[in-house]
């Protein structure tokens, strides 16, 4: 467990904005979660809990008391459906283990399970599924972020969302002061919610997160930017790397890298309509996209046909290529996000109707 004092949140968020956090403190163990929180309850400061920054805004005052940020690191996969057979059939054999890892012509539709510590770099985990072909987060490729924050705000992308694989988390209890195992259903997802950024905001750390995948590859029709590339260039193979690929080659496209460009990511969330207000849009024109988790309008889309894609608003350049994105090209302060922001929001809402609603949370 490390200790640092005084750390500029600007330096820890992709943003770039952020004053001092007094403490902030890196977990190399999980039992260091418990040690950690003693810590801040001695001295009487509160916890944030933080990722790798990029869905997170940062104020100018910083913040009075402790930032924890998950840096344990780690992969690995079980098949779920033959996992016990397999178990009981080496226990009766000579021959080497692998443990489920390195396993290889699983057949189509096979479960297997991938538990990943909070602190790997979510993209990794991705990339590693991929790479064992399976299907269930490939359009999720590129997403910045730790994966202990993927549950959150429920992560999505290009028709995919991390609720759709999700199994468990093992967490720590900041209420209850104990390590604890979450169910899929202990977190009431929805979109780009839940509890962890709601009813229990602040209670859990989350040590590490089980998805089950599948030996297989998405099935069409994909989301309408992924459609258009494989039409424009005649691809037919749909497995897992290819569709990771599509998605990768789209987001450089469109996408600033927060690592070479001050941003944080999707600032605003999609509209989500009921099947009368997608009907009522439609008939105004609007393009409304019709999921399997509902109906939605591109904010980007509102943005744009508001006038503002490539705009400069207070140090802020609302991105060109995709409007969902500001980029922070020359603003210090949060109050210059806060103007561009409102800027924003009542174009959108004069010109529309619609209310635009922040995406990264505020320290």
């Amino acid at each position: 467990m490390k200790i640092l004092e005084n750390v500029l949140l600007k330096n820890l968020t992709t943003m770039r904005l952020g004053g001092p956090a007094k403490f902030v403190i890196e977990i190399e163990k999980p039992e260091e979660i418990k040690a950690a929180h003693e810590f801040a309850l001695e001295k009487n400061l509160p916890i944030f809990v933080l990722g790798g920054g990029a869905n997170t805004i940062a104020k100018d005052e910083g913040f009075n008391g402790v930032i924890i940020k998950n840096v344990m690191k780690g992969i690995e996969a079980t098949d779920s459906v033959f996992a016990q057979t397999l178990r009981l059939t080496r226990s009766l054999s000579s021959e080497p283990r692998n443990d489920g890892r390195e396993r290889d012509g699983l057949r189509e539709n096979t479960s297997v399970i991938i538990t990943a510590l909070g602190g790997t770099e979510w993209d990794a985990v991705v990339e590693f599924a991929c790479n064992k072909g399976l299907t269930g987060i490939e359009a999720l490729s590129k997403i910045p972020g730790l994966t202990g924050a993927a549950p959150v705000q429920n992560i999505g992308a290009y028709g995919q969302d991390i609720s759709d694989t999700f199994v468990s988390a093992e967490v720590y209890d900041f209420k209850e002061k104990t390590f604890k195992t979450l169910k899929k259903s202990d977190f009431g997802f929805s979109y780009r919610k839940s509890i962890l950024n709601s009813s229990e905001k602040g209670r859990y750390f989350v040590i590490s997160i089980a998805l089950e995948l599948k030996k297989g590859e998405m099935k069409r029709p994909f989301y309408n930017s992924i459609e258009k590339y494989i039409e424009e260039n005649n691809i037919s193979d749909f497995s897992p790397l290819k569709i990771r690929e599509i998605v990768s080659k789209i987001r450089a496209d469109k996408l600033p890298d927060p690592k070479f460009e001050a941003s944080a990511g999707s600032f605003f969330k999609n509209i989500y309509l009921s099947e009368e207000e997608a009907k009522l849009a439609e008939e105004k024109g609007l393009p409304v996209y019709h999921g399997h988790d509902g109906y939605k309008i591109n904010s980007g889309w509102l943005i744009e046909s508001a006038g503002l894609s490539g705009k400069l608003l207070h140090g802020f350049r609302v991105n060109e290529k995709a409007a969902l994105v500001l980029i922070n090209e020359s603003a210090k302060s949060y109050a210059d996000l806060a103007s561009a922001r409102a800027e924003i929001i009542t174009a959108v809402k004069e010109k529309f109707g619609y209310t635009l609603e922040q995406e990264p949370v505020e320290l």
